[in-house]
């Protein structure tokens, strides 16, 4: 039989209770998911794989299943400081994200959660049935100031769980009855299913919708977000979301040098062809675990294109594989990274992209009085 190797962890978390616990490249439970490995966390100091006993038993292991957790936080609005974000507030509805894009960002925050930023990320989901609660306590406070509010920052709002959960919908409900500003980043069609919410919304200069696409072929998009709608899934949303009047964005997020580069002036273009009216991007970050993660399924998926990838890529880090600096770390600096910022903007350009980007009101924002207190006189 199969036999698990080195299972000790420091984070004190249950492994039988969570699941599988820290699996190292075993392709039964990679197919169907974005990363290729569950190697621990920065904060882990012992890690545990597979060993075949020789009866080739691993063949044998099921495929790797979404498990569920409840997560009841205190709070539900995040906020930044951060100096090259548009927004200062967002809200995430889950934890983890099932779209399992191999270059997300967000895995290394799995690691506060005992669990591996990679399989983990994507197959061990955190939801915050809660949420709709707590944001409306936190919009009736006394002291609440609107602003833009960003569905999406972290992980996706419209990845598939949330079709049973409706998390992300009860949000957006509260959002409505208050005449809160937000905008939504995802990569699912999902997001469709709102329109009834979104449109009266739009009509009022509250909601912008950003869909981000990294590329249009299908093959790519399949081993690189295996989870996430597929591009002309996504192109379609933007359609029928643009003629129902709610402004779209398109987002190429990340642009991957030497992998998905060769397509920004198509998907700008197919985008501006669906109603997209502004556009965006930000260049491949690689944070903490990110940077191995993403290394490993280079390897293993473009093993000829991997060492130039890699190379482009710390040509726009100041020769290393991150950046984290403000500034930078969204559009890298350099050579390449210029030639890649001009292009976009050429191409924008041509196509009357961001000509006039809507600005989100809120000055309708509506606090209702709360028990106890004296209305307004005017």
């Amino acid at each position: 039989m199969a036999t698990l190797l080195n299972i000790s962890r420091s984070s004190g978390l249950d492994i039988g209770a969570m699941g599988t616990g820290k699996l190292t490249s075993l392709p039964q439970l990679e197919r169907g998911r974005g990363a290729k490995s569950n190697e621990a966390s920065r904060f882990d100091q012992h890690s545990a794989e597979f060993v075949d006993d020789g009866w080739s038993t691993l063949a044998e292991l099921p495929r790797l299943k979404t498990e569920i957790f409840t997560e009841t936080p205190k709070s539900i609005i995040s906020r930044n400081t951060s100096p090259d974000i548009s927004f200062d507030r967002s809200i995430n509805p889950y934890r983890g994200c099932e779209h399992g894009c191999v270059y997300c960002y967000a895995r290394p925050s799995h690691a506060y959660m005992g669990l591996s930023p990679g399989l983990d990320f994507e197959s061990k989901l955190f939801i915050k049935p809660n949420a709709a609660q707590l944001l409306r306590e936190e919009l009736t406070a006394i002291n609440y100031q609107a602003r833009t509010l960003a569905l999406g920052a972290n992980t996706d709002p419209y990845q598939p769980i949330e079709r049973d959960y409706r998390i992300t919908r009860a949000v957006i409900e509260v959002l409505s009855e208050f005449n809160h500003p937000f905008g939504i980043v995802t990569k699912s069609a999902t997001v469709l299913r709102d329109i009834d919410l979104l449109k009266p919304m739009a009509e009022k200069g509250l909601v912008k919708v950003a869909i981000s696409i990294t590329t249009l072929d299908g093959k790519l998009a399949r081993e690189m977000e295996p989870r996430a709608s597929t591009p002309m899934k996504r192109l379609a949303a933007l359609e029928i979301l643009s003629k129902a009047g709610i402004p779209t964005v398109v987002m190429m997020g990340p642009i991957i040098p030497g992998l998905n580069d060769v397509e920004i002036e198509n998907i700008l273009k197919a985008a501006g062809n669906s109603g997209v009216r502004e556009a965006g991007y930000t260049m491949l970050r690689l944070p903490l675990e990110v940077k191995d993660i993403f290394k490993d399924w280079l390897e293993k998926t473009y093993p000829d294109k991997a060492q130039r990838i890699m190379s482009l890529v710390k040509s726009t880090r100041g020769g290393q594989e991150n950046d984290p600096n403000f500034g930078t770390r969204m559009t890298g600096q350099g050579p390449y990274a210029w030639t890649i910022g001009r292009r976009f903007q050429l191409a924008c350009q041509r196509l009357g992209l961001n000509e006039n980007r809507v600005k989100l009101r809120t000055d309708l924002f509506n606090r209702p009085v709360q028990k106890g207190e004296q209305m307004a006189l005017f």
